[in-house]
């Protein structure tokens, strides 16, 4: 393994060290419990709004803590979930008189980590409540998840409802937008390599030459099937078929098109990838008002894509262009 890592058991710690320093007017690292937040955070005025899940798909989730996205982020090590106690703690100490609302990505970690640390925050008074992502569409059930897993549709979920809560939307509001922007969003990915977690030194799971993993899960879950190696035309066509078949999707909609890298793609690659799909979805009559490129949420190194839609209307289009500032930011 070719990485820059020191201890592996600190790579979590000394990558959110890193993220603080790189911002030390906007974000405030919590070491005792991986906590990246906002240093004007809580802000009586707003709903805080708080993400988890394992670390290792960056950029998601702690360097899109910022104004008009996420006021806090808690990560456990790399794939596994945040223990109770950080997501308790975090709640506590990002406690607004709003409310705090849970943004969490289907799996079963997840879920019964952020379950338990609600209910121990509202034993001491603090206001929560939860919303699910569960935007992929390449399984309905695994061994990780407890229904379809969370993805890169997460990022839309996130964008709509800390646009919202910025602009001084209540708890209720949040709920209501989130579950809306996940119910039109769809995501479906697959893998041209495996990743490798830092703590294993090794692939997570062995794909040939010539092989490619279709579905795959961002942890490396086993995907729809393993096939011989496609032309990037052919792996957009079926990602996109699975993905506009699902809610459908239907000639004359608006939607987002994202299309997200897995942490070893070249972004010449995805916008490759991009400008098929764009002309795969105006050929089916859907029409692509907004799109995002990059890597949104990755799988550490993995080689690999996800197409993500969501379908959008005056509202939703309103939220994803609302101001937001993050950690990672341009010239």
């Amino acid at each position: 393994m070719k990485k820059f890592v020191n201890d592996p058991k600190l790579y979590v710690p000394e990558m959110l060290k890193g993220i603080a320093l790189a911002n030390p007017d906007t974000l405030r690292y919590v070491p005792e419990y991986n906590l990246i937040m906002r240093v004007d955070a809580p802000n009586p005025d707003k709903v805080s709004v708080i993400q988890g899940s394992g670390s290792g798909h960056e950029p998601a989730h702690v360097m899109i803590v910022g104004r008009g996205m996420l006021d806090a982020a808690c990560p456990g090590d790399v794939f596994s979930a945040p223990p109770m106690d950080y997501v308790l703690e975090t709640s506590k100490l990002l406690a607004s008189p709003k409310g705090v609302l849970h943004i969490v990505n289907n799996y079963t970690g997840d879920r019964m980590a952020f379950e338990m640390g609600q209910e121990m925050a509202e034993a001491e008074g603090i206001n929560i409540r939860t919303l699910i992502v569960d935007d992929d569409v390449a399984v309905k059930d695994s061994t990780y998840t407890v229904g379809r897993r969370g993805v890169a549709g997460n990022f839309f979920v996130i964008k709509s409802v800390g646009g919202a809560s910025e602009q001084g939307a209540d708890l209720d509001e949040l709920l209501r937008i989130g579950n809306k922007v996940n119910s039109v969003t769809r995501t479906m990915g697959m893998a041209l390599t495996s990743c490798t977690p830092p703590a294993k030194g090794s692939p997570l799971f062995e794909l040939g030459d010539d092989e490619m993993e279709m579905g795959v899960g961002i942890h490396g879950e086993p995907g729809r099937r393993r096939e011989k190696l496609a032309s990037a035309n052919a792996i957009v066509d079926e990602l996109l078929e699975a993905v506009v078949t699902d809610l459908p999707y239907k000639a004359s909609d608006s939607v987002a098109l994202m299309i997200n890298g897995l942490g070893g793609t070249p972004i010449s690659e995805l916008y490759l990838l991009y400008g098929y799909a764009h002309e795969q979805l105006a050929r089916r009559g859907i029409n692509v008002r907004r799109n995002y490129v990059g890597n949104y949420c990755t799988s550490l190194d993995m080689a690999g894509c996800s197409i993500t839609l969501t379908r959008l209307d005056d509202e939703i289009t309103n939220l994803l262009a609302a101001p937001a500032e993050i950690a990672i930011r341009t010239f």
